[in-house]
Protein backbone atom coordinates (compact mmCIF):
# COMPACT_ATOMS: atom_id res chain seq x y z
CA UNK A 1 0.00 0.00 0.00
CA UNK A 2 2.92 2.37 0.59
CA UNK A 3 3.75 2.11 -3.12
CA UNK A 4 0.18 3.13 -3.96
CA UNK A 5 0.51 6.30 -1.87
CA UNK A 6 3.89 7.05 -3.41
CA UNK A 7 2.49 6.57 -6.94
CA UNK A 8 -0.28 9.12 -6.35
CA UNK A 9 2.16 11.49 -4.62
CA UNK A 10 4.53 11.44 -7.59
CA UNK A 11 1.66 11.79 -10.05
CA UNK A 12 0.38 14.81 -8.08
CA UNK A 13 3.84 16.35 -8.29
CA UNK A 14 4.06 15.74 -12.04
CA UNK A 15 0.69 17.41 -12.65
CA UNK A 16 1.40 20.27 -10.24
CA UNK A 17 4.65 21.05 -12.05
CA UNK A 18 3.21 20.81 -15.56
CA UNK A 19 1.03 23.07 -17.63
CA UNK A 20 -2.28 21.48 -18.64
CA UNK A 21 -3.10 22.15 -22.28
CA UNK A 22 -6.71 21.46 -23.33
CA UNK A 23 -6.44 21.00 -27.08
CA UNK A 24 -9.75 19.15 -27.45
CA UNK A 25 -12.40 20.97 -25.40
CA UNK A 26 -15.70 19.38 -24.46
CA UNK A 27 -18.08 19.53 -27.42
CA UNK A 28 -15.40 19.53 -30.15
CA UNK A 29 -14.80 16.78 -32.71
CA UNK A 30 -11.77 14.53 -33.01
CA UNK A 31 -9.36 15.76 -35.73
CA UNK A 32 -9.26 12.36 -37.51
CA UNK A 33 -12.72 11.01 -36.63
CA UNK A 34 -15.35 13.74 -37.17
CA UNK A 35 -18.14 11.55 -35.77
CA UNK A 36 -16.41 11.48 -32.38
CA UNK A 37 -17.35 14.36 -30.08
CA UNK A 38 -15.46 14.95 -26.83
CA UNK A 39 -17.84 14.87 -23.86
CA UNK A 40 -15.14 15.91 -21.35
CA UNK A 41 -12.20 18.29 -21.84
CA UNK A 42 -9.16 16.41 -23.16
CA UNK A 43 -5.56 17.49 -23.42
CA UNK A 44 -2.05 16.83 -22.25
CA UNK A 45 0.68 17.89 -19.86
CA UNK A 46 3.07 20.24 -21.67
CA UNK A 47 6.74 19.19 -21.80
CA UNK A 48 6.03 15.57 -20.81
CA UNK A 49 6.26 12.38 -22.87
CA UNK A 50 4.05 9.34 -23.22
CA UNK A 51 4.31 6.10 -25.22
CA UNK A 52 3.10 7.82 -28.39
CA UNK A 53 5.83 10.46 -28.13
CA UNK A 54 3.35 13.22 -27.31
CA UNK A 55 2.56 14.72 -23.92
CA UNK A 56 0.90 12.69 -21.17
CA UNK A 57 -2.85 12.73 -21.82
CA UNK A 58 -5.32 14.18 -19.34
CA UNK A 59 -9.08 14.27 -19.03
CA UNK A 60 -10.17 17.35 -17.07
CA UNK A 61 -13.64 17.28 -15.57
CA UNK A 62 -15.94 19.82 -13.98
CA UNK A 63 -15.17 18.92 -10.35
CA UNK A 64 -12.46 19.96 -7.90
CA UNK A 65 -9.15 19.99 -9.80
CA UNK A 66 -7.42 17.04 -8.15
CA UNK A 67 -6.32 13.71 -9.58
CA UNK A 68 -9.23 11.28 -9.28
CA UNK A 69 -8.05 8.27 -11.23
CA UNK A 70 -6.09 7.07 -14.22
CA UNK A 71 -7.24 5.01 -17.13
CA UNK A 72 -4.81 2.51 -18.65
CA UNK A 73 -5.56 1.75 -22.28
CA UNK A 74 -4.43 -0.69 -24.93
CA UNK A 75 -4.96 0.39 -28.54
CA UNK A 76 -4.71 -2.39 -31.13
CA UNK A 77 -4.89 0.04 -34.07
CA UNK A 78 -1.86 2.03 -32.88
CA UNK A 79 -0.31 -1.04 -31.24
CA UNK A 80 0.41 0.89 -28.07
CA UNK A 81 -0.64 1.35 -24.49
CA UNK A 82 -0.60 4.35 -22.20
CA UNK A 83 -2.16 5.98 -19.19
CA UNK A 84 -4.41 9.00 -19.15
CA UNK A 85 -4.77 11.07 -15.98
CA UNK A 86 -8.26 12.07 -14.80
CA UNK A 87 -8.34 15.43 -13.06
CA UNK A 88 -11.47 16.74 -11.33
CA UNK A 89 -13.81 14.22 -12.89
CA UNK A 90 -17.25 13.57 -11.47
CA UNK A 91 -18.55 10.00 -11.33
CA UNK A 92 -20.59 10.66 -14.47
CA UNK A 93 -17.50 11.99 -16.29
CA UNK A 94 -15.47 8.95 -15.19
CA UNK A 95 -18.13 6.68 -16.69
CA UNK A 96 -18.11 8.68 -19.95
CA UNK A 97 -14.32 8.40 -20.15
CA UNK A 98 -14.42 4.68 -19.35
CA UNK A 99 -17.04 4.08 -22.05
CA UNK A 100 -15.05 6.18 -24.54
CA UNK A 101 -12.05 3.90 -24.13
CA UNK A 102 -14.09 0.71 -24.34
CA UNK A 103 -16.60 1.33 -27.13
CA UNK A 104 -14.66 -0.35 -29.95
CA UNK A 105 -13.06 -3.74 -30.32
CA UNK A 106 -9.70 -2.07 -30.99
CA UNK A 107 -9.29 -0.15 -27.75
CA UNK A 108 -9.84 -1.26 -24.18
CA UNK A 109 -9.23 0.53 -20.94
CA UNK A 110 -9.28 -0.09 -17.22
CA UNK A 111 -10.13 2.67 -14.76
CA UNK A 112 -8.01 2.79 -11.61
CA UNK A 113 -9.50 4.99 -8.93
CA UNK A 114 -7.47 6.79 -6.37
Amino acid sequence: MQNNREFWKVLNELVANSEIVIDRPKGTTHPKYPNFIYKVDYGYLKDTASMDGAGIDVWVGSGEKKIDAIICIVDLMKKDSEIKILIGCTEEEKQIIYQTHNETEYMKGILIRR
